[in-house]
């Protein structure tokens, strides 16, 4: 690639990011909107919980996408009923989940976020994550590095960062869904303090060099994890799956296995 070739990727990527970040922000909005007046919740077919902001957040992206770039198909945690055989051919999407954490917003610990990547080649390239109410938006790009803007303030740099030496380290864990596995994991490692955390919220803890590692075995979806990882990846982290290897995405079956991410 050229120099020529860069400095337009990168643009590009600047302008993408700026676009999906007014998208989540609306979509936050949305979400606490719903928030204010109250709801109701149901499950889905699967058990897991959906309410209306669930709901107004994915209507807020996927009509905002569509306007902004209508060739770009969007795999959605509402909206996923797309044929494997389809998307599979997809050389570009968007991978969203337009409220990760839905436990956390029952509960309205605050713990809840906008999730919105941008996937090539099923791999996450950008990440938004934006949680409304600390009004938190995290974005990264290999091309541009990761952000985060607080209270719509100028955007600053984060990066990973390791432990001093000597140090134990932090690590970050589900806040509603601790597992046995992870007990067994920290066993071997210099622990300072295991911090419980909700949502994609625990990749930009370790995007921003507030925490150090975020071990999973539970499982997730795909919808859950590419905004986050892009965001660290940006940062200078890594994810791995526990096998060790790169962890795959736009899989016939959208459900993850466990992952490592290291700052």
């Amino acid at each position: 690639m050229t120099q020529n070739q860069r400095s337009a990727t990168s643009l590009h990527m600047k302008n993408m990011i700026e676009e999906l970040s007014n998208v989540a922000r609306k979509a936050g909005a949305a979400i606490m909107e719903v928030r204010s007046k109250g709801f109701d919740v149901r499950n889905k077919d699967d058990k897991s919980p959906v309410t209306a902001a669930d709901i107004a957040s994915n209507k807020v992206i996927t009509e905002s996408l569509a306007e902004l770039y209508p060739r770009i198909p969007v795999l959605s945690e509402e909206g996923i009923k797309i044929p494997y055989a389809q998307r599979k051919e997809w050389k570009e999407f968007f991978l969203v989940d337009p409220l990760d954490g839905t436990k956390e917003f029952i509960k309205d610990n605050g713990e809840f976020c906008v999730c919105i990547a941008f996937m090539r080649d099923n791999r996450p390239v950008l990440g938004i994550v934006y949680a409304p109410t600390q009004d938190a938006l995290y974005t990264g790009s290999i091309e541009t590095g990761a952000q985060v803007s607080r209270q719509s303030k100028e955007a600053v740099a984060i990066s990973t960062a390791s432990p001093a030496e000597g140090e134990g380290q932090i690590i970050v864990g589900s806040r509603s869904h601790p597992s046995p596995e992870l007990e067994d994991y920290l066993k071997d490692i210099n622990v300072a303090e295991v911090k419980p955390a909700g949502s994609a919220i625990k990749f930009c803890l370790v995007a921003e060099g507030k925490a150090h590692q975020y071990p999973r075995f539970n499982p997730t979806m795909e919808w859950d994890t590419a905004a986050g990882q892009a965001i660290l990846e940006a940062a200078g982290g890594t994810m791995r799956g526990l096998d060790g290897k790169e962890f795959p995405y736009n899989k016939e079956n959208l459900r993850n296995a466990g992952f490592i991410v290291k700052a």
